[in-house]
């Protein structure tokens, strides 16, 4: 999944894409590049960010999903990729469901109660994520008994009040959150214990590119964490991840070529 910010406050490459024709370039190129989804997020979740009211978070978005969902159909500019809206709003999904996408990244989970009844009637996928408070203060002092099973016991709800909203079990992904809540340990004991989410039975995705627990390990400023982040997503390969949310999509998918025939091709 290759990450798509039409932001000006994104944590890692808040600015670039705010052109909607430099954004939908981008996209394509990560097509090209080997990205099954792109995720287009047009409000910043990044620790400390402002809530984004629906209209800006709508302009932003629109223009780059218009013209990415008229691609699809030809199939010549983004070929066999999803695509996907990253947004808490079931209004911005709507919109973007109507413009092509598939898939709804929702970093709350189904918080707004218009999203299940929204995905099941367009027999959309949606991503679930657990995070601990909002973006706005989730870093402030974050606190888990076990984060390993409040965070399964949190997603595997979730997943279940989806299915009850007739959302279909096998159009949901879930996501541990890394970053969102949680120190440096949560994150790292987190990708220690990621079977046991996986044991969910549901495909599990992964987004800590670049994160903050990178640059814990690694001494590393953002801008120079690909090396630890291309570790850290065959980490999380290994423990069972089934989707990679990722900045740096031709190196990623360099390294998992490697590791997956080194490994006789098994990914």
């Amino acid at each position: 999944m290759g990450i798509l910010n039409v932001t000006p406050d994104a944590f890692s490459d808040g600015g670039e894409h705010v052109d909607p024709a430099r954004a939908v370039a981008a996209a394509r190129a990560m097509a090209a590049q080997g990205a099954a989804i792109v995720d287009v997020g047009g409000e910043s979740t990044r620790p400390g960010a402002s809530v984004v009211d629906e209209a800006e978070e709508l302009a932003r978005v629109a223009p780059v999903l218009r013209a990415l969902g008229a691609d699809q159909p030809s199939g010549a500019a983004l070929p066999e990729v999803v695509l996907s809206i990253d947004t808490r709003r079931a209004s911005v999904a709507e919109a973007a469901l109507d413009a092509g996408a598939v898939l709804v990244n929702d970093v709350s989970a189904g918080a707004d109660p218009d999203m299940f009844p929204l995905v099941a009637d367009r027999g959309a996928g949606i991503c679930l994520m657990h995070m601990q408070g909002e973006p706005a203060t989730m870093q402030d002092d974050p606190r888990y008994g076990d984060v390993v099973s409040e965070v399964a016991g949190f997603v595997e709800g979730r997943m279940r009040a989806a299915v009850d909203a007739g959302v279909a079990e096998d159009a949901i992904i879930l996501d541990p959150g890394i970053g969102f809540g949680k120190t440096a340990e949560h994150n790292l004991a987190l990708m220690r214990g990621l079977g046991t989410i996986v044991a969910l039975g549901r495909p599990v995705l992964v987004g800590i590119s670049r994160k903050g627990v990178i640059g814990e390990l690694t001494g590393r400023e953002v801008g120079d964490r690909l090396a630890g982040s291309l570790g850290a997503a065959l980490a999380a390969v290994e423990a069972g991840a089934a989707v990679l949310r990722v900045h740096d999509v031709p190196e990623t998918v360099d390294a998992l070529r490697v590791f997956t025939e080194m490994r006789g091709g098994r990914a």
